[in-house]
């Protein structure tokens, strides 16, 4: 059920019709693609003369293309219609603290080129570069007329000037990448929260895709992250910040978080926190410490966990029992069709995630019905949702009240 807001609703005109019925045939374009004129007028229930304007229509603006002709024993032969991913493109870029990851797709999210540069701690020289970066892949691709910029940071943005507010990891307060980057290029840029995007990911080319409605994503990084999808739409609050569970404390005396809280979720389940785990057991337990020049990554981790040592092993363990616990709030509080995992961590999940279910079957002994799977790092979810940002605005049902 959605509520009509009679404080500002907005009436339903004939262009809105024709907005919604051109949206569901784009849609069923590129979901059952190829396919007739004659095919989508029998799906929609559209007369073929309005089927036919549709088409045109979008053809004139290169979202589709014409194909081969199909057979029929007698009559007009029909022409197959699909996206028309030779020419039109999306650039996806996700942010995050060490680097920043580029990509131009087609209309499907398929990766045309890819190019990265380092994020550097001063977010005007890194908007300068990025910008540079953005002009130079539409440079060497300038056949491709790109629809539009898609940008994920790991922070909170608000959805109404779409300013990255608050990004804890970077250090970054009150960035317009939205007003930078539409400037310098000339595109339009919608900006995203991570683990916002990562949900779009999955509704959009998630394998769970059909019929979803209800999920939360939790990418676990340098921080946490939620991204929560409630009857098909995403969950954002008032002020567009909703979903924070990362920076909801599980311990009011545990340790400081950049946040300014103290014993947040992030602060004992992120990519950061086993760092610092580890840190200060492994190293230390062989008489070495980070300032020594003895500091580890992520990946180390990984890597050494992977290969059996011991001491990785129990950091990647107790980060499993504190994404549990945090899971835990979330199923019972949601209780979602489908939670995924977005991260590195996901490499190593024959370790750690016994260690997740557990504490989650503890905690949430009633809710049965959340499935929890993995994202593969490899597909980059969050660059293929930054795509679905500039997708969405031409694909998604239109706001009419």
């Amino acid at each position: 059920m959605r509520k009509i807001n009679l404080s500002g609703f907005q009436i339903a005109t004939s262009e809105t019709a024709r907005d919604i019925n051109r949206r569901i045939v784009l849609n069923l374009i590129r979901t059952k693609q190829p396919i007739s004129r004659a095919d989508l007028a029998r799906h929609t229930g559209l007369q073929r003369s309005t089927v036919s304007l549709i088409i045109e229509q979008l053809i004139e603006e290169q979202w589709i293309t014409e194909g081969a002709l199909g057979y029929l024993p007698r009559g007009r032969k029909p022409r197959f219609l699909h996206l028309n991913n030779e020419r039109a493109g999306i650039i996806g870029i996700n942010v995050r603290p060490q680097t920043t990851t580029l990509a131009l797709t087609d209309l499907d999210a398929r990766f045309i080129t890819q190019d990265s540069l380092p994020t550097s701690s001063n977010p005007q020289v890194f908007l300068e570069r990025l910008a540079e970066s953005v002009q130079n892949l539409r440079k060497t691709h300038s056949s491709i007329y790109c629809e539009g910029i898609g940008v994920v940071v790991p922070g909170r943005v608000n959805s109404q000037t779409q300013k990255l507010v608050f990004a804890p990891n970077l250090g970054w307060r009150n960035v317009n990448f939205k007003s930078y980057l539409e400037e310098a290029t000339g595109l339009p840029v919608e900006v995203e929260n991570a683990a916002n995007s990562c949900a779009l990911y999955e509704l959009w080319f998630g394998k769970h895709s059909d019929g979803l409605h209800d999920l939360i994503a939790l990418t676990v990084s340098e921080g946490i992250g939620t991204g929560i999808v409630a009857n098909g739409q995403l969950v954002r609050g008032a002020d567009g910040m909703a979903g924070e569970f990362g920076h909801v404390s599980l311990n009011e005396d545990g340790p400081l978080c950049r946040c300014g809280n103290r014993g947040c979720w992030e602060v004992y389940a992120s990519n950061s926190a086993t760092i610092d785990h580890y840190s200060k057991t492994a190293l230390r337990s062989n008489g070495r410490n980070a300032s020594d020049g003895h500091s580890v990554s992520f990946e180390d981790i990984l890597r050494l966990c992977e290969n059996g040592d011991k001491k990785a092993n129990e950091a990647i363990v107790r980060m499993g029992h504190y994404l549990g616990i945090g899971l835990s709030m979330l199923v019972t509080g949601f209780t979602p069709r489908l939670i995924i995992i977005v991260g590195e961590v996901t490499r190593v999940w024959d370790k750690v995630g016994p260690e997740v279910m557990d504490v989650v079957r503890e905690k949430s002994p009633l809710a049965t019905a959340t499935q929890i799977t993995l994202v593969d790092e490899t597909l980059y979810p969050r660059l293929r949702g930054a795509v679905s940002l500039i997708l969405q605005k031409h694909f998604v049902a239109p706001s009419v009240a």
